[in-house]
């Protein structure tokens, strides 16, 4: 699930549909992605074209299931091998992380973007200049993105309070999101890991101490902590986003587990410097940063962990429009990556368990929902039931269980009782009822990217400072 960004728009052309394939196809073959401009601009060019052409794809085969004798065969050996795929995702054992580091520890840049935040920067300021680390060797910096608000003034009085703030303030002409704003202040930083944060984040004092001493693997490139909402008790929506992460995180530890793909979530990440600098930076032509960031460092081949503590807390929407526009960016930042890297993944630059993960991964959260339509559509049309029904199925089981699961691994320090399980049914199925909002999401924005011209949009999610 992305972080936040703020307003901003910037047009850009498709590019020839020949010339963008082309493109494509000559990707260098030695490094993962050209640091040329020219052809970094390329690759995220003729999204629409590509997602018009996956749209087709889909529906037409979707159609021709109903139409064709040996569909049932079809469908029940695709449900076997992904319920196969499922029963292994379910019992593998999570990994074990160190508790302590060898060594000397290594320096860490805090990094926030914030604009129009003054509901919350003065408390998130107070706690990460708070955390825990031996010998003070972290550094925190706050990009003001040319905030309009009283921000800038409570960053100035928080500058004399606190050493290792350091704030950098960003120009009206500056663009980039918050893909920008990290970039730029990215070279001021000394970090060798760095951690970014949303504004309204809120932590534990040790969460360094956790979380850094995973990084004494080698091929660790990046951790993501679990997201908690801090307002989860405040009505439906709230306690549906507490429950999704709660199933996003458990996902996220049995695909590393598995050695699949552990994917970042914007706040409370974390990346090792080396990793990040070898690619660039941010991507500023994406939407969603993160989840770029995600591909970009498995392609890599560096692996990203998940844990379920230390975990962020942050505030979770509290409207369904502002709960629509979130996800639908979400969903179109997750879809754009397959779009920009597809012929790097089919390359298996990831290895092949990643890469079957990450198919595992599309087939049910972009390519089941797509087809959902016409297969609906049809089954009207003819009088049948949905031919997708058994995949479906199994989609919200596996949902059912890993949500349980999640909620349970949060609550691993209480004494479990029969009210105890009780609640957490009770949590699982309104949070299941809850997910089904991810079904329309999903399918009209895959839809949308194929018809409507590609207008780079940030829209900032608003930070009250209610829940913490």
């Amino acid at each position: 699930m992305p972080a936040n960004s703020w307003p901003e728009d910037n047009s850009y052309q498709e590019l020839d549909p020949l010339n963008s394939l082309l493109s494509d196809l000559s990707a260098d073959e030695e490094l993962v992605l050209d640091t040329n401009p020219v052809s970094v601009a390329s690759r995220f060019q003729g999204r629409r074209r590509k997602a018009a052409l996956v749209l087709t794809i889909v529906w037409s085969s979707t159609i021709a299931l109903h139409l064709v004798s040996w569909s049932f065969i079809f469908i029940l050996g695709l449900t076997t091998v992904l319920g196969f795929h499922a029963l292994v995702v379910i019992f593998t054992k999570p990994r074990h992380y160190p508790k302590e580091i060898q060594g000397d520890l290594p320096s860490v840049s805090v990094l926030v973007a914030a604009k129009n935040e003054e509901a919350v920067i003065t408390k998130l300021v107070n706690n990460l200049c708070q955390l825990e680390y031996p010998n003070g060797e972290y550094e925190v910096w706050i990009i003001d993105d040319n905030s309009t608000d009283s921000t800038p003034e409570l960053l100035a009085a928080l500058e004399q309070k606190y050493d290792k703030l350091k704030v950098l303030r960003r120009s009206a002409e500056a663009t980039g999101g918050k893909s920008g704003a990290l970039n730029q202040v990215l070279p001021l930083t000394k970090g060798e890991i760095i951690a970014v944060f949303d504004a309204d984040a809120q932590v534990t004092s040790d969460l360094l101490l956790q979380v850094i001493p995973i990084f004494q693997r080698e091929k660790v490139g990046a951790v993501q902590v679990r997201k908690a909402i801090a307002n989860a008790k405040e009505n439906f929506w709230t306690k549906g986003q507490m429950a999704e992460m709660a199933l996003d995180t458990w996902f996220q530890q049995q695909r590393t587990a598995l050695g699949g793909i552990g994917e970042l979530r914007g706040n409370g990440q974390f990346v090792r410097r080396k990793a990040l600098e070898s690619f660039g930076g941010w991507n500023e032509e994406t939407i969603t940063d993160d989840l770029d960031l995600t591909i970009r460092l498995h392609l890599q081949k560096w692996d990203i962990e998940c844990v379920f503590f230390p975990a962020v807390q942050e505030e979770g929407v509290t409207r369904a429009i502002a709960l629509w526009h979130q996800r639908n960016r979400w969903a179109e930042g997750g879809y754009q990556r397959y779009l920009d890297y597809w012929n790097l993944i089919l390359k298996n630059r990831m290895g092949t368990r990643k890469s079957w993960d990450l198919l595992m991964f599309l087939l049910i959260m972009y390519i089941l929902p797509t087809a959902a339509v016409p297969d609906l559509l049809m089954a009207i049309a003819r009088h049948r039931p949905p031919i997708l029904s058994p995949i479906t199925g199994l989609s919200v089981s596996m949902s059912m269980i890993g949500m349980f699961t999640g909620l349970r691994r949060i609550r691993q320090d209480q004494k479990f009782q029969i009210s105890t399980y009780f609640l957490l049914l009770l949590q699982t199925l309104r949070g299941n009822l809850y997910m089904l909002h991810w079904l329309v999401v999903m399918s009209s924005t895959t839809a949308r990217m194929s018809f409507r011209p590609k207008r780079l949009k940030w829209v900032k999610t608003v930070h009250t400072g209610n829940g913490h």
